[in-house]
């Protein structure tokens, strides 16, 4: 397989996947703000301040002159050219690989992603304000969940299915920490709160992100608790969404790609894989609150990082 096909599967992968996380945190926020009255700027601010700051573009946010409230951050997030992660720019970008290999993807699968391209371009904020942000978000969650699916239905276990997996989930991965740790930035109205309600809706807000509040309540039946909310989105070995999991599958893809056995790595995008699959593998919960959740996420975060560099240099050559 051609390297530039390769890095446009796996592009496809990690853009589909980033705009899908996007929206997954807009729609869970802006959910969670009909729960509090009497939300005035400063408090504003706070809430949509780290939800920005989670997707590493709070510089550029402030640079363009916004100011963080509902509209602004969801104006940013989703419509703003300027902004490399919004959603359009995503859809932008997997649209422009998927034309560049259309001929290697089944027609379905570019289809799904053109017309919701297609969709997105001819919409405007003052159209999904007007029609209720709500529903907008989640049509880009299910257009995700049909792209995934059509993409397990239709293309061949191959090379290009693996890159594109591959692209899936070391994004996954990243975002799920990046999920993780908007709590930390968020601010509690005093320490009297910490374990009060508002403190149980953000951590219940970091859930739902992540699709994993069933889950959670059916893995451990009990109420919302921090130490357990992050133990099971790090190290849960079975929930798709997971870091764990995710780096699992990553490093599952890299060595189908390289075709080596399960033990033995090829290049340096598996090893740094298997050396971070295996440092989570033997961390506890407790270790990470030790260290400190943050410094922790942003730890995992720069590490992720390393592997995204390694996979890059390793099969594409020049970083995107």
């Amino acid at each position: 397989m051609l390297s530039r096909v390769a890095e446009s599967l796996y592009w496809i992968g990690r853009y589909i996947e980033r705009a899908d996380n996007i929206a997954r945190l807009l729609d869970v926020n802006l959910n969670i703000l009909t729960d509090f009255k009497d939300l005035n700027d400063s408090r504003l601010v706070e809430h949509w301040e780290p939800i920005i700051r989670s997707t590493g573009d709070w510089d550029l946010f402030k640079s363009l002159g916004y100011q963080p409230s509902s509209r602004s951050a969801t104006d940013f997030l989703t419509f703003d050219r300027e902004n490399p992660n919004s959603i359009i720019n995503c859809l932008i970008a997997a649209r422009q690989n998927a034309r560049i290999i259309r001929d290697q993807i089944p027609s379905e699968v570019f289809e799904a992603i053109n017309d919701t391209y297609l969709d997105l371009r001819n919409s405007g904020s003052d159209e999904i304000w007007k029609e209720g942000p709500y529903r907008f978000y989640r049509e880009i969650q299910t257009f995700s969940q049909l792209f995934q699916g059509m993409v397990a239905s239709t293309v061949v276990r191959g090379l290009g299915y693996y890159f594109m997996e591959t692209g899936k989930f070391i994004e996954r991965a990243d975002k799920t920490s990046r999920i993780l740790d908007i709590k930390y930035h968020i601010l509690l109205p005093s320490i009297r709160d910490v374990g009060g309600v508002v403190d149980t809706a953000q951590w219940t807000a970091v859930l739902r992100s992540c699709s994993a509040f069933e889950a959670y309540h059916r893995n451990f039946v009990t109420n919302v608790d921090p130490t357990l909310v992050t133990e099971f989105l790090l190290f849960s070995a079975k929930f798709p969404r997971a870091v764990r999991y995710s780096l699992a599958r990553l490093g599952e893809y890299l060595r189908r790609i390289s075709h080596k056995e399960a033990d033995r790595f090829s290049n340096d995008a598996e090893r740094e894989c298997g050396k971070l699959y295996s440092d989570l593998t033997y961390l506890s919960v407790e270790d990470v609150f030790d260290q400190g959740l943050h410094e922790y996420l942003d730890y995992l975060q720069a590490r992720l990082n390393t592997v995204g560099a390694a996979i890059q240099e390793t099969y594409f050559g020049v970083g995107e």
